[in-house]
């Protein structure tokens, strides 16, 4: 992967704080849904409900594909990235305490939960790993992507 579309997607990964995610249900729908997450490099996290749509459908099935981009008045502003990706759940504790502790630096003004923090054992966390980004970026004209396989 060239440097650029690496730092790239990093500064997109790293100013943006939600992302959708689509699965697919039992009768091959696709479900969208908007989560948080988290990365470390180019690997993303979000965590969900133990017993989610989500976690379920990606239980049986662990592709799933993603957008990440944010709301502008212009449309020559638009940028974001989707993803095509693999998604498996985070089954060692160290690396699933490391993720619920990166998920408060993501929100730093936002106001006192309203509950504690959820412990590993109380929510799925799924490690997300890409096989194919676009990026998209209009400043390059309309509709520009960049595709970029892993």
């Amino acid at each position: 992967m060239d440097q650029k579309i690496r730092d790239t997607i990093l500064n997109l990964l790293s100013t943006h704080r939600i992302m959708t995610v689509a699965t697919l249900r039992p009768d091959g729908w696709p479900q969208a849904t908007t989560v948080g997450y988290v990365n470390d490099g180019l690997t993303l996290y979000f965590l969900c409900g133990l017993e989610s749509q989500k976690a379920k459908n990606l239980a049986r099935d662990n592709r799933l594909s993603l957008t990440i981009d944010h709301d502008t008045a212009d449309l020559m502003a638009i940028t974001g990235l989707s993803m095509a990706a693999h998604a498996e759940p985070v089954l060692d504790r160290a690396e699933a305490e490391k993720v619920l502790s990166m998920l408060p630096l993501k929100y730093p003004d936002a106001p006192p939960l309203p509950m504690k923090m959820p412990g590993p054992d109380e929510v799925r966390i799924f490690r997300v790993m890409p096989t194919i980004v676009s990026v998209l970026d209009y400043t390059k004209g309309f509709g520009h992507t960049d595709l970029v396989a892993y």
